[in-house]
């Protein structure tokens, strides 16, 4: 008996136009790649004191991050279930726009809290921008199409890593840091035209409530957690009432989170997706990856331009072979896990980013930079390996029409993982760091010495002004980051290992084999 047709089949008309509207797609995810890819070359350009750069502190900077991160992971859920209500070309188009208007506005920026402000702005715009291409994409391809869709949509966040370092290095080698963020207007204006002419809309036929208490109790949970995290380094005391008090409240009121979701009837996280055991590794590996990756990303920066003396695009150029080879394996990492299956796939990306970053932990001033290359090269291939499969397992974990909150879900995970890593890894540094320069500082006048402790750059910033009394702290400063790197570097890794854990543990392995004979059939009509 032939199966009837289903009645979602996509148009022929759109049908037929697919790969130009993923084209499409892919630039606007790469406004939103390409602007976290940029800022962090540029952070050292920032935290350099007026008028090169704001003078911004290692905690600012942590906050232009995160400001962005915290948003911006708050937001997805309502931006998914926006999009499913009213249509996902409509919140595109949008979000594109509110991201524009943030990136003028941040480019003009006066001083570190402004710069955090707009941040917040942009990430209310990407919020949007996000969770619809994936979910675009889910509606404009069949299924058996989706992975090989959603491979070259990661492929996308490899191209923006790429391009994001270096078009930031050359904007700083010519203009002021505010140029990093002014780039992404006329990219925003194209993406516009062509959003507004190829792409269809879409909607979930019944979406979901929106839950305006959910999102306030996630974000509020979540910049509570963080500014403890961030705070506790800064101060390099954990133990301060402040701090404790802090993370504490930020951890009840995401624990309140949690309940109001499981007993609301729209929520905007529901809990009962993680009762699937398969589902639950995946968003924790994404989480996990980008957790260590985030802190790698924020202290490597400081090491290139900081220890090892390049300038912003030699950085980004530096940079490079990681973009390579997320631009090379994340669209042939479907036949990877078509061979081996998403366990082995995803859990040896894991083990290889975990040796990636334990390799910094052995790098030195003087370490041969082709290493770093490796090293990066190697980070940028274990990536592709883990997005593009855990991709595919979310997004199909899902019914179609549900595709936004499936995206939703999955960026969500990655920011808030990207966060706390950031956090509690850019805490790690500077406990480290203040830690192990402190005792170099003593011939300083007090306010003088709290500065010079906050970090490399602030460190550096200080014997620059001293003079040729100055350059005594210059090598103990370099010691001190070093050491720092190491101790971060290493928790990273343990953190990427507790990742391949639960992916080996609980993602499912190789396809069966009904699958692969099917696939050897197709190979065969196809050599006929």
């Amino acid at each position: 008996m032939t199966s009837p047709v289903p009645a979602s089949r996509i148009p022929e008309a759109v049908h037929r136009r697919r790969w130009a509207i993923l084209g499409v797609l892919m630039l606007s995810l790469l406004i939103v790649v390409l602007d976290n890819s940029i800022l962090n070359v540029a952070v050292k350009t920032i935290a350099t004191p007026a008028p090169t750069g704001l003078g911004a502190t290692q905690s600012e900077i942590e906050w232009a991050i995160n400001a962005y991160t915290l948003v911006f992971a708050g937001l997805l859920f309502t931006a998914g279930l926006v999009g499913d209500r009213i249509g996902r070309k409509k919140v595109l188009l949008g979000g594109i726009l509110v991201f524009g208007i943030g990136s003028a506005l941040a480019a003009e920026s006066g001083s570190p809290g402004q710069l955090i402000a707009y941040r917040a702005v942009m990430a209310i715009g990407a919020a949007f921008v996000m969770p619809a291409t994936l979910a675009v994409l889910m509606n404009v391809f069949e299924r058996e199409e989706q992975p090989k869709a959603i491979g070259i949509w990661a492929g996308g966040v490899g191209l923006a890593i790429a391009i994001g370092p270096i078009t930031g290095g050359a904007l700083l080698d010519h203009f002021w840091w505010g140029s990093v963020f002014l780039v992404n207007v006329p990219i925003v204006i194209i993406a516009l035209v062509l959003m507004a002419w190829l792409v269809p809309d879409s909607r979930d036929p019944r979406p979901g409530r929106l839950d305006p208490i959910g999102v306030v109790l996630s974000v509020v949970g979540l910049t509570l957690l963080v500014y403890g995290i961030i705070e506790g380094g800064e101060l390099a005391d954990f133990t301060d009432t402040k701090v404790l008090a802090t993370i504490i409240a930020g951890l009840a009121v995401l624990a309140a989170f949690v309940v109001f979701e499981k007993r609301s009837d729209h929520p905007s996280l529901d809990v009962t997706y993680f009762r699937n055991k398969v589902f639950s590794a995946a968003m924790s590996a994404i989480a996990l990856v980008f957790f260590a990756l985030m802190g790698v990303t924020f202290f490597g920066v400081f090491y290139t331009q900081s220890v090892r003396g390049y300038s912003p695009l030699e950085s980004g150029l530096l940079m490079l072979p990681l973009a390579a080879a997320q631009l090379i394996f994340a669209p042939r990492a479907r036949l990877v896990v078509d061979r081996f299956g998403n366990k082995v796939t995803t859990t040896a990306g894991l083990v290889v980013i975990a040796a990636t970053l334990a390799a910094f932990a052995g790098f030195e001033a003087d370490t041969p930079i082709w290493l770093l290359e490796v090293v990066f090269f190697l980070m940028g291939a274990g990536m592709a390996h883990i997005m593009t499969p855990t991709s595919v397992v979310i997004m199909q974990a899902l019914p179609r029409e549900k595709a936004g909150s499936a995206s939703a879900l999955s960026n969500t995970f990655r920011q808030v993982g990207g966060a706390l890593g950031l956090a509690v890894l850019g805490s790690v540094l500077a406990s480290s760091y203040r830690n192990g320069i402190e005792d170099k500082l003593g011939l300083l006048p007090p306010g003088l010495r709290d500065t010079a402790g906050e970090s490399i750059e602030a460190t550096l910033g200080v014997a620059e002004k001293l003079g040729p009394r100055g350059e005594a702290l210059v090598t103990p400063a370099h010691d001190a980051f070093l050491h720092a790197m190491h101790v971060t570097a290493l928790c990273g890794t343990g953190v990427a290992l507790i990742g391949a854990v639960v992916t080996a543990l609980f993602l499912p392995g190789k396809p069966p084999a009904a699958r692969q004979d099917s696939a050897e059939a197709e190979l065969v009509a196809v050599g006929d």
